[in-house]
């Protein structure tokens, strides 16, 4: 077996579960297996497919200069005004 090159998404730090629902293609969750069984590969450590999507999307995100770009200041948020226009109205993102 050859040495496995070093993976963009590099090891996985320690966290707290999550739940996490999430629906894709039957080829993209083949994709995401094959990955994480290359990443268990590169790094030692198995590790589970539903565990690589929160860091991958960190880490898309970090990278994506018009993310970036538009900055926290931008008005764009994760709260929204409530209809009644007093204060913030909070949704959970089940991830």
């Amino acid at each position: 077996m050859s040495t496995p090159r070093k993976l963009r998404l590099g090891p996985l730090p320690r966290t707290e579960s999550v739940k996490l629902t999430f629906s894709c293609t039957a080829s993209l969750k083949a994709d995401l297996d094959r990955y994480a069984a290359l990443h268990a590969q590169a790094y030692g450590e198995a590790v589970d497919t539903m565990a690589l999507i929160p860091h991958m999307l960190e880490a898309f995100m970090a990278r994506d200069r018009g993310f970036r770009r538009v900055g926290p200041s931008s008005g764009v948020t994760s709260a929204k005004q409530r209809p009644d226009g007093q204060g913030e109205e909070r949704r959970e993102l089940d991830v």
